[in-house]
């Protein structure tokens, strides 16, 4: 009987100790927020979504060869010296590739930022944009490449002029070379004859 008065004076301690705790939370400050409607202050160096401004990329690699995961994907074509629609760059640097693929999938990205400190022009940065959350993988896959079709168009048509250019030059050298053995042969002929 002892025992049973015994419990149920340490349930009722227990019990009334809980509430004191739970009574003293209730005037303190909360340390949670009630997101999505609050946000915590993000600080300013912070390293979230990964964001490039195309039209300062000049197709150098850097990021990609700097990247431990092989997250970044870009293909470039390199364009004739004499097309110059592809412009410059902020920090006016001249576009002499094409960047058609700039790929960079989240999913695989370790928010190290190497990519962006080897880059020459600055336009590879961390942004603060850490609400990007998708149901399909594939939508992590952010594609930076805004290449024109007018200028892509443009681009191949310089391309294969240059390459037109390079072969009619690679024949015209040819048979000069051909003729200017046959002339020495003919020649050797004639001295021969002389002889």
């Amino acid at each position: 009987m002892k025992q049973y008065f015994s419990n149920i004076k340490d349930a009722v301690v227990t019990t009334a100790i809980g509430f004191g705790v739970t009574f003293r939370h209730l005037f303190t400050r909360s340390v949670t927020l009630q997101y999505p409607d609050e946000r915590w202050d993000i600080p300013e160096r912070s390293r979230m979504r990964l964001h490039m401004d195309w039209e300062d990329c000049i197709g150098c690699y850097k990021c990609a060869r700097a990247c431990p995961v092989d997250c970044i994907h870009i293909t470039t074509t390199k364009v004739p010296k004499d097309f110059d629609q592809l412009g410059e760059t902020k920090n006016g640097t001249s576009k002499r590739l094409l960047v058609e693929q700039f790929d960079i999938d989240m999913s695989e990205c370790m928010y190290c930022a190497l990519c962006v400190y080897p880059c020459p022009e600055d336009c590879l940065y961390m942004t603060r944009e850490y609400e990007f959350s998708v149901y399909d993988r594939d939508e992590l896959i952010y594609d930076f490449a805004l290449v024109p079709e007018q200028l892509k168009e443009d681009a191949y048509e310089a391309i294969e002029e240059e390459k037109q250019r390079k072969e009619e030059a690679r024949r015209r050298k040819k048979a000069e070379r051909e003729a200017k053995k046959a002339r020495e042969a003919e020649d050797s002929d004639n001295s021969d004859e002389e002889e």
